[in-house]
């Protein structure tokens, strides 16, 4: 704890101080984390410039939405002018560039409202929807590989992988359109659309989360399942310490748990950490089909109404999230196997 101490502040006797330069060469964890940084920054700014210029070629004239459909050449004129449209590309980009650093993400040009104002709306929905979609993926996923793998080509094997592999032919759009008909219509147990936000209680919000988080999860938890089977089937018959295992008369059970699923978990992490940016994504169609007012909801209206401020500033919450993801698997790595040496690759 004081080594801790004095490493993170310098040492006090001699009045010198580590600095912060030193201290990341010092870290392999700590360089991965600079290196993907550095790697970030210009990727977030090629994807912005990206969604820019395709907003650009998309057709549909944001001034005319904006000023009506029956509106004259001069109001429509008058609204572009207003909305800053009769720029140059270039300018307004810029212009979009400095304020993102500034904190003002500029204005929705249909609705007028500050974009980060509707992101404090939107963002909080997408994050519970897409969080509980992916715990609830892996709580299934689980189960259902260890079952399968404690002795495949087994009667739970079997079942494990029709089933899997049934429900990963099913899209999401038509995953959600099925339960919408069973627990909606015909058994009238959850609402097929809306959001109830958590001031009007718990229960509430969770009964307008089932069908979109089940929606979302199910067949990415299949697909973690039989990830999870073949990588656990693989450690069972070609490991050494799984032998060793057996030898000192430990269980199927034990084994799997214990010493199997421990180095297969490092595959699953992996894998969890890629599908976070095509999960967040995989909320817009499931937003639209329930109604949910969320990031997805909002980045499709701005598509449709070439709401570029919008459309730009969600990409880049997606995009960051998705090389987040991956930032944070693999730092995991590093804490949960020190064997691995970042620095050395």
């Amino acid at each position: 704890m004081s080594g801790a101490t004095t490493s993170a502040a310098g040492d006090p006797r001699t009045g010198k101080h580590e600095s912060l330069v030193s201290r990341i060469a010092g870290s392999p964890a700590l360089r991965l984390v600079a290196r993907r940084l550095l790697i970030i920054i210009p990727l977030l700014f090629a994807v912005s410039v990206l969604v820019f210029l395709l907003m650009e070629a998309l057709p549909g004239d944001p001034a005319r939405i904006q000023a009506g459909m029956d509106a004259s050449e001069e109001q429509v004129e008058a609204v572009r002018q207003q909305m800053g449209l009769d720029r140059p590309g270039y300018e307004r980009y810029l212009s979009w560039l400095g304020g993102f650093f500034t904190g003002d993400l500029g204005h929705s040009a249909i609705s007028g409202r500050a974009v980060t104002a509707l992101l404090a709306e939107r963002l909080p929905v997408t994050l519970q929807m897409a969080g509980m979609a992916l715990a609830l993926s892996v709580v299934m996923a689980l189960p259902l590989a260890l079952a399968a793998a404690r002795k495949p080509g087994g009667v739970a094997d079997r079942f494990v992988m029709v089933f899997s592999m049934t429900l990963l032919a099913v899209p999401n759009f038509v995953m959600a359109l099925l339960l919408v008909l069973i627990f909606a219509v015909a058994l009238s147990t959850l609402p097929a659309i809306g959001y109830a936000p958590l001031e009007e209680g718990l229960w509430p919000n969770l009964r307008s989360m089932i069908l979109p988080v089940v929606s979302l999860a199910v067949p990415i938890g299949c697909f973690y399942a039989r990830f999870l089977r073949g990588d656990l089937v693989e450690q069972l018959n070609a490991a050494a310490y799984i032998d060793t295992a057996r030898a000192k008369g430990a269980g199927t059970w034990r084994i799997l748990w214990l010493h199997a699923f421990r180095n297969s978990s490092f595959g699953l992490l992996t894998l969890v950490g890629l599908n976070v940016g095509g999960l967040v994504g995989g909320t817009v169609i499931i937003e639209r089909i329930f109604a949910m007012p969320g990031m997805g909801m909002l980045m499709l209206e701005g598509v449709i109404s070439s709401d570029v401020a919008v459309v730009q500033t969600c990409v880049l919450i997606f995009a960051a999230f998705a090389v987040i993801a991956n930032l944070l698997v693999d730092v995991t790595y590093a804490v949960l196997d020190p064997r691995i040496r970042y620095g050395s690759h």
